[in-house]
């Protein structure tokens, strides 16, 4: 078994992180898990979008797409404000997409 190469370039630091840090950086990758939050993300990364058109997009129920959303909210990956009685939704910005982006493309690669 060959050891892991370092993948620190000298203009990038080595990754450190408080146990604050830890903790959030779990509660992501926790509602990173689910296919169906994830789903959600990739819409959002299009732009923001109010929950009847997510549960549209989805063809699921209201219910189910709220809790999803609730744990995405949970987590600081999407951000929502409300306008009348409608209640939209986006990503909380762009390091989000940047992870939905990255986990993706290494889902994607083989071996």
């Amino acid at each position: 078994m060959k050891p892991a190469s370092s993948h620190n370039s000298p203009d990038q630091p080595s990754v450190a992180a408080s146990p604050a840090q830890l903790e959030a950086a779990g509660a992501m990758f926790h509602a990173l898990r689910d296919p169906s939050r994830l789903r959600l993300l990739i819409l959002l990364s299009r732009g923001e979008r109010n929950v009847t058109e997510l549960v549209e997009a989805e063809q699921a129920k209201l219910g189910s797409v709220s809790a999803r959303l609730k744990v995405l909210h949970a987590a600081r990956l999407v951000k929502r404000r409300r306008e009348a009685k409608h209640v939209f939704y986006a990503l909380s910005d762009d390091h989000v997409l940047t992870l939905l982006n990255s986990v993706l493309a290494h889902a994607a690669e083989q071996g």
